[in-house]
């Protein structure tokens, strides 16, 4: 059995660590980011303003923490 290695990312664009897999700039569609800053950058593509996006942010972090505390 394989063993995943967990590779700790720090995103350029806010600073925040992560170990999710990264998303793709849309600024250079080259630079690895940060999940959450990725989906800004989907969200701002479509014209969802910043507090909204916080609001749909929060929803998904809130959705994730229960998957996870499903879990054996």
């Amino acid at each position: 059995m394989e063993t995943a290695e967990i590779k700790i990312r720090t995103c350029p664009i806010c600073g925040q660590e992560y170990t999710d897999r990264p998303a793709i700039s849309r600024m250079d569609c080259e630079t690895p980011i940060c999940p959450d800053c990725g989906t800004r950058q989907a969200l701002t593509s479509i014209g969802i303003d910043a507090e909204e996006q916080e609001k749909i942010l929060d929803a998904i972090h809130r959705s994730m923490d229960r998957c996870t505390q499903d879990k054996p």
